[in-house]
């Protein structure tokens, strides 16, 4: 038998999703490797038909990927050229799942061989190819039933509704749970009636000396709970309190430890970054897939900067801690890092062989690398930075004072705070949008100290003024892109990597709409919750959603069979679709009349929301098929031109507003314009935005005006 030829200069074939990655990890390898991206998922399920054979055990059909032959082909040619393959996708199910394809799609399969790593840099790489591994079919498995299930949900509840609604309606095994909550918590907004109460706060300052005020709030009425509910009752309890004498009862102090938090998750990410930044998730997610996937960065080149974005652990390396031990003792002092790492406890489930989201080295500071970076890079790369650094440093001592004041009947309190050690809050303080902690540590996170005067048991007091306060009880706050992950999170309710896609699902279906930064719930939202809700309760319900989660978790980890998972969700699901197709009743939805006339049949206007915004439709369809955007009230500024600005949407959701004469007149923008004339620079229109702290104001749309209204309160 004639012997083979060997190669020369035998190579390794890498291959990885992005074309950025395959740049990065190209330098860190030598001359016999080469990289290659795969530019993502190669295969799928088909777009035109269900692709599932339901008897032969849910055995997928899978197609390939549009736009992915000529990437396949040239992949395949390299792999005809050289001794091993080297899957180098994302470390989770799709990386695996990606991997997975691309074995069965390439010849020579006894030399193809998975790596993992967790950041894009020259030890992670080089020591993820001397641990070269077989495929773990365990979490492909886990990514086809996901997948599978989605296409189950999908491909059979969507064309009924197509039928009882109308229109190209979807629902989604986790995105219709995700509107729920909105829908449920709109109702709850609705059905909030306000109660009225009032508080009596008093200032106060030491009787012997011109000292310092502060302030004492009334807490007891003959040691019960002071309760009041009316204005009248609040003024006959100042009109009595103004005729006692005030003492100091009594003063404790502690001292209270805050502790850092964690360094960041994918969903904390997510939510720090919405809070802090105002980023979308799927924005902070695309802007870490580039951090993660390398940048170039001056002399060094490309490299990764953050570990890598989709995880739910929060376990650091030793190397990474000892790292950050270093360098806190360098810029802060030894006082400023504890004697041993601190260790943080992940969640239940959590997959530990992955780390938090960290900096791949502490020692590239945002500040350095900023000439480098766009400005949502750097500010998304600062904010991960100071969270691991803040998460690897000693915890602050807060000195806490609270002063009891006698007045007869009546006691009131004084709290006082006082920042004895900042500790990590040197570089990093995490934001609050839900109000659930005490006051003493709302304070702290606005790093405002209130360090009362040193008083003393029994010292008489001097009223300096006494304030009653109005208030009334509030509504549960609707969802902001924050507190929705955290909900979706705490539920068990989809991955935090699926929770941007989710989000931007739900809008661009119009289930959903985003004002203000605040999730409310359309009507057409409302109408196919409801539907849902009452047919499929079980799809619908939370728990089941969560349980079915943890049923791919344990897919992945082997102990459940994924055809075994797929089955006892099919057979009762589709005894309930049928059902739901025999009694689910036509929903006929509202259309809002509006004054205006057709132009080309006189008849009646009506609004309606399409898929890409809402639109204005002549109510004599199908005969007359006139249609309009909706306009925002506003000229176009362009000159010569008399078009009016009108809203659209995205594909993917995202509301834009432009001239209405379009193609003609291609002026555009984000910002929703409002018909108010600029007072400094004669605009004829101010532009609204969104501040830090949730507040709505408007400013001038032209830069080098730089005009900026006051901001109204947050729209709770």
């Amino acid at each position: 038998m004639r012997k083979s030829k060997k190669k020369k200069n035998a190579k390794s074939l890498v291959i990885v999703e992005s074309p950025a990655k395959a740049r990065t990890i190209n330098k860190f390898l030598g001359s016999n490797f080469e990289v290659k991206s795969c530019s993502g998922h190669v295969r799928d399920l088909p777009k035109n038909r269900f692709g599932v054979d339901v008897k032969s055990n849910f055995q997928p059909e899978y197609v390939t990927v549009p736009g992915r032959t000529k990437v396949i082909k040239e992949i395949k040619k390299k792999a005809g050229e050289v001794d091993r393959i080297l899957l180098a996708l994302d470390p989770d199910r799709e990386g695996e799942a990606i991997a997975w394809h691309l074995a069965e799609l390439l010849p020579n399969k006894a030399n193809i061989y998975r790596i993992i790593f967790h950041e894009v840099t020259k030890g992670a790489i080089q020591e993820a190819v001397k641990n070269a591994h077989q495929i773990d079919l365990n979490k492909v498995n886990a990514q086809q039933a996901r997948r599978i299930l989605d296409r189950i949900v999908g491909y059979k509840l969507s064309p009924l509704l197509w039928r009882k609604v109308g229109g190209r309606l979807s629902a989604g095994r986790v995105q219709s749970v995700a509107v729920r909550l909105i829908c449920e918590r709109e109702r709850e907004i609705d059905a909030f009636v306000p109660e009225e109460y009032w508080s009596v706060t008093a200032k106060l300052r030491r009787k012997k000396t011109d000292g310092k005020e502060f302030e004492a709030k009334l807490e007891e009425i003959d040691s019960k709970k002071a309760k009041i509910v009316s204005g009248e009752q609040a003024k006959k309890i100042v009109d009595k309190l103004k005729k006692e004498d005030f003492f100091v009862k009594d003063i404790k102090t502690k001292d209270k430890k805050r502790y850092p938090s964690p360094p960041f998750t994918t969903s904390y990410l997510q939510q720090e970054a919405s809070r802090k930044l105002r980023f979308s998730a799927s924005n902070t997610m695309r802007i870490a897939q580039q951090l993660y996937e390398g940048l170039e960065v001056g002399e060094e080149g490309s490299i990764g900067l953050i570990t890598y974005m989709r995880t739910d652990s929060i376990r650091v390396a030793s190397e990474a801690q000892g790292e950050a031990s270093t360098y806190i003792k360098e810029k802060f002092g030894s006082n400023f890092a504890p004697p041993t790492p601190p260790r943080y406890k992940s969640k239940k489930g959590a997959q530990e062989a992955h780390e938090a989201i960290r900096p791949t080295s502490i020692y590239r500071e945002p500040e350095r690398l900023k000439a480098f970076l766009t400005p949502e890079q750097y500010r998304l790369y600062k904010l991960i930075w100071t969270r691991f650094l803040a998460s690897q440093m000693k915890p602050a001592v807060l000195k806490i004072t609270t002063v009891d004041i006698e007045a007869g009947r009546f006691l009131l309190r004084a709290t006082g705070l006082e920042i004895k050690f900042k500790g990590f809050m040197v570089v990093y303080v995490e934001s609050q949008e839900d109000g659930g902690r005490e006051k003493e540590e709302r304070e702290v996170e606005k790093e405002k100290e209130n360090i009362l005067p040193a008083l003393k048991e029994g010292e008489k007091l001097t009223l300096i003024k006494l304030l009653p306060e109005q208030h009334f009880t509030k509504p549960p706050p609707r969802f902001s892109e924050a507190i929705l992950v955290k909900a979706l999170e705490e539920e068990g309710i989809g991955r935090p990597s699926t929770y941007a896609p989710i989000i931007q699902v739900i809008q661009s279906r119009r289930y959903v709409e985003k004002i203000k930064g605040r999730f409310h719930s359309t009507e057409l939202g409302r109408i196919v919750t409801e539907l849902l809700v009452e047919h499929f309760p079980k799809v619908l319900d939370v728990k089941f959603t969560a349980n079915m989660e943890q049923g791919l978790d344990e897919v992945e980890e082997g102990r459940v069979d994924w055809v075994k998972l797929l089955r006892d969700f099919y057979q009762p699901f589709m005894l309930t679709v049928v059902k739901a197709g025999r009694e689910m009743k036509r929903v006929k939805r509202k259309e809002k009349v509006t004054d205006e006339k057709c132009p080309q049949c006189d008849g009646v206007m009506v609004e309606k929301d399409g898929r890409y915004g809402r639109f204005l439709a002549c109510r004599n369809f199908p005969k007359c098929k006139y249609t309009q955007p909706m306009t925002t009230g506003v000229t176009c500024p362009e000159d010569r031109c008399d078009g009016q600005i009108v809203e659209h949407r995205t594909k993917k959701g995202r509301t834009f507003f432009s001239c209405n004469r379009f193609p003609d007149c291609k002026f555009s923008l984000w910002n929703k314009p409002v018909e108010k004339e600029c007072p400094d620079c004669g605009a004829k229109f101010l532009v609204e935005h969104r501040g830090r702290a949730g507040h709505t104001f408007y400013q001038c749309n032209d830069r080098e005006c730089g005009y900026k209204e006051k901001e109204d309160v947050r729209d709770e």
